[in-house]
Formats: C-alpha cells, structure tokens, sequence
C-alpha cells in the first residue's frame, strides 16, 4: 500500500471532463478514512502515517476528483471522513460549492478541503470545513496553467492548515478574492507558501474582512516554505492586500525571496494584537483612507459560529 508513487487508487467519485451536473441536496458522503480497510489490520489515515514515517507515499483514495470539468455545482452536501483529500478540482473552468460541510478529524493526515489547481471561475461560499489539512488550497503546478478568478465568500473553517495558496504555485495564481472569512482554529489563518522547487508568481490577492481566533500563524506568507529550496522556479508574492483583519496573539510571518524579489503587502485595518513578527525582504505598506472617506468599523464579535452538527 506505500510507494514512490501514490496514485495506484481511483476517487470513489470522478467527474472527468464533464459539462454540468455535480452533487445537489442534504445528503452525505462517508469515505470512512478511520475505518479498518477490508481485509487488513489498519485504516487508510494508519497508512497515511506510515507513510510520512518512512519517507514513502500513501495510495489512499481521493473521495471526489474533478477533473478538466466545466460548471459543476455542490449545493449543501456533506463530505467527511475522506482517506484523502476531500475535493480536488484539477483544471476545472466554472465551479461552485456553496453551503457544503466538509468534516474529518485534525489528525488525519492529508485530508483537504477543496483544492482548486489550475482552475478558473470557482466559487467557495457558506460553507463550514474542519480537516486535517489545508481547510481550501489553491495551487498551481508547472505544467498544469495558473489558477484565477477564485472567490471564498462567507465561509467558516475550523480546524486544520488554514486557507492556503500553494504550495505548488508554478503556474501562477492571481485575482483571488476572500471576504468575509472566519478561521477558528486552523493552526495557521491566511497562508502563502512555497519554494523554488515550485514557485511562481502569486498577485492580485485581496483579503477583506477576516476574523482570526487561536492561530499558531495567523499569518503565513513564505517562500521558502519548509526549506525545500535548490531549485530554479523562484516564488514572488505581489499586491497582497489585507484589508479589514481582525486577530490575535501567533506569530505573523512575511518571508520574501531575497532584495530582488521583494514580497508586497498592503495593510488597511489590518490588526492583529499580542502577535510576534518575522519579516525579511517584505514591505508591509499601510493604506490610509483619502480624505473624506467613510471610516469602516469591522468587529468579528458576532463571527464565531459553532461548526455545524
């Protein structure tokens, strides 16, 4: 069940360059990644650590792959226990989860949300995801084209890595938008990452209206995301905006590249209280209101919602 691979097993469902359709209603989809596989003394989240301790990779099953689709929609379902990642949205065009509960244990490793790569026109709104992984991770491989045009809007995650761009970022991911996020809980918040094994330009993203609660790192922007550097595909981190940012307490972490590729970040109402921060080769850039401008009072003190049962 471990190889230098990882790919021997198929998604329990696929949409494979479909035109419409997707998964509507208030049902739910088990992919019972903690229970014992037929046959065999362990469960598929027992060979995703085995794995991770032994340097292999794990062939766990995906729950859901889309794959080259158009226009697919997920309208209040209800995704847990996957052996894998929960969703991935590979090279889709036109996609929309609204209202969609995504639930697995913080300890089972490499069980994503949603993970839009090298997508365009996705839409992830009203939805509530605790995992134990990236809650969304947007990526963008070298060979796959970037990823653009994604929205998060009114959405709540819980625990897990956070709302993560990266780290595959090669392809280049920009105009991203996330407004009105609550991230209560997830180890880290608001998330950049990757290296020059897979970097690339991430720019054009705007956070608005963020509540931060019990964050290891609230924020996280690194390009030398885990010392995976040697490689040639240098990330750059451009016109980042945080506008309307409520947290405290973590460390905040803005690691640009080096003097030549400068990591920029515009701050309007950002605050995160009681926080440490480590910043190398980033400007963080205030943004005041002109003159005249109607000054916005954000409070996150009616953000915090229980994770639905």
């Amino acid at each position: 069940m471990l190889d230098h691979d990882g790919k021997s097993c198929r998604p329990f469902l696929t949409f494979d360059h479909t035109d419409g359709g997707g998964l509507v209603g208030e049902g739910r989809i088990d992919g019972q990644g903690g229970q014992l596989i037929d046959g065999q003394p362990v469960s598929w989240w027992q060979i995703a650590r085995q794995a991770q301790q032994v340097g292999s990779k794990q062939n766990n099953p995906r729950l859901i792959v889309l794959d080259h689709a158009r226009n697919i929609t997920f309208y209040h379902i209800t995704l847990q226990n996957a052996a894998n990642f929960h969703v991935m949205a590979d090279h889709v065009r036109g996609a929309t989860f609204w209202g969609v509960v995504i639930d697995a244990p913080a300890d089972a490793r490499n069980t994503d949300g949603i993970d839009p790569a090298s997508a365009e026109d996705v839409t992830i709104a009203h939805s509530f995801i605790r995992t134990g992984d990236d809650n969304v991770a947007i990526k963008a491989g070298a060979n796959g084209g970037g990823s653009h045009y994604i929205s998060l809007t009114d959405n709540h995650f819980y625990w897990g890595h956070g709302l993560s761009i990266g780290s595959e970022t090669a392809g280049g991911v920009q105009h991203i938008l996330v407004k009105n996020m609550v991230l209560d809980g997830t180890t880290s918040g608001l998330r950049i990452k990757s290296d020059t094994t897979r970097g690339g330009e991430v720019q054009n993203v705007t956070y608005e209206n963020i509540c931060l609660r019990s964050n290891r790192w609230p924020i996280f922007f690194d390009t030398h995301y885990e010392g995976r550097d040697g490689g040639n595909l240098i990330p750059v981190y451009r016109n980042i905006a945080l506008d309307h940012l409520r947290g405290s307490g973590g460390e905040a972490v803005f690691n640009g590249y080096d003097a030549k590729h400068i990591m920029s970040v515009f701050l309007r109402d950002a605050v995160v209280t009681g926080v440490s921060l480590k910043q190398n080769y980033a400007t963080l850039i205030p943004v005041v209101s002109a003159s005249g401008e109607q000054t916005k009072i954000f409070d996150c003190t009616s953000a915090w919602l229980p994770f639905p049962q």
